[in-house]
């Protein structure tokens, strides 16, 4: 299989690792492989056929040297300074708060990913609502392993894995889902988004807020989930994950020394609009999380095996 390559030299000392890793879902995830030397492999599902993307960056020389193979394999080179966050613009966060302003500083060379790529995002999001990361990233493994494709080239021999396709997710039998720990609300969800799969994909490049509403019009998909798909995929540095279990209550921590609630994050988040979910961001990357006094929260035992 021939291989296709590029060099791109960003105009920012781009931090490839640290952009990427939202992307990443799961330590064991099929789809995406980390080398010791910081090399990163991804295993894509293009509009034009799947591709294994190897990310190699270079910040001593100031660039970044990529190859593709697969029939995706252009699409994905085309793409690969928005996945790296070229197409997002910082200019205006200039946060004053001492622990944000602290993030910005250590952290200020991150940007936005973009991916392009809704049913890449959407899929893992809906099978990670409401549930442990453990079991959902196990869950997620599962379905790509059971229904996904080698990647195409090496990826192949680095283990890669390339997510199912739209009409192989629309077939998957409901016993399945369950062997993977899926339950009914999130399996009909992933297969009524694949079922208009093509319409979600042409969100891209719409207004934030009107891909917003189009996804959050799909059963299954709310607040959360929107905003999981819209700052990977659309790079929309004003979608916060409101209602998820963790991100309030860290922030609060962060910013106030106390836990809050939804209420009180968006409270904390005006004055940072359009910028909201780089403070999510920053505060992640920066590792700040409030201290866990109880038990974590157990896998659930009822799904079948």
């Amino acid at each position: 299989m021939s291989e296709q390559e590029r060099v791109w030299r960003p105009e920012w000392p781009c931090p490839v690792g640290q952009v990427l890793r939202i992307l990443r879902h799961g330590g064991g995830d099929p789809t995406f492989r980390t080398d010791p030397d910081g090399t990163i492999w991804r295993g894509i599902r293009t509009p034009v056929g799947p591709a294994t993307l190897q990310i190699r960056p270079h910040p001593d020389l100031g660039e970044v040297r990529a190859t593709a193979w697969g029939d995706g394999a252009a699409w994905a080179l085309d793409s690969l300074p928005a996945m790296l966050g070229a197409a997002d613009d910082p200019s205006g966060f200039a946060p004053e708060h001492p622990v944000l302003a602290e993030l910005h500083r250590r952290l200020g060379h991150w940007r936005l990913t973009r991916t392009g790529l809704v049913m890449e995002t959407l899929v893992p999001a809906i099978i990670e609502q409401k549930v442990t990361g453990q079991e959902a990233f196990a869950g997620f493994r599962m379905l790509v392993y059971r229904f996904g494709e080698r990647a195409p080239g090496p990826g192949a021999d680095r283990g890669l894995w390339v997510q199912p396709a739209p009409e192989t997710l629309r077939l998957v039998p409901s016993w399945d889902w369950l062997r993977m720990h899926v339950d009914p609300a999130r399996s009909r969800a992933v297969v009524r988004a694949a079922q208009v799969a093509s319409s979600l994909e042409r969100t891209v490049g719409l207004p934030h807020d009107e891909t917003d509403r189009r996804l959050r019009s799909l059963p299954g998909v709310g607040v959360w989930t929107s905003a999981e798909v819209r700052f990977r995929v659309h790079g929309d540095a004003d979608a916060v994950s409101f209602g998820d279990y963790h991100v309030a209550k860290n922030i609060g921590w962060a910013l106030t020394g106390a836990e809050v609630d939804d209420d009180g994050l968006a409270e904390l988040l005006e004055p940072y609009r359009p910028h909201r979910y780089r403070v999510q961001r920053l505060v992640e990357l920066g590792g700040l999380s409030r201290p866990r006094r109880g038990p974590r929260m157990a896998p659930r035992t009822h799904l079948p095996t």
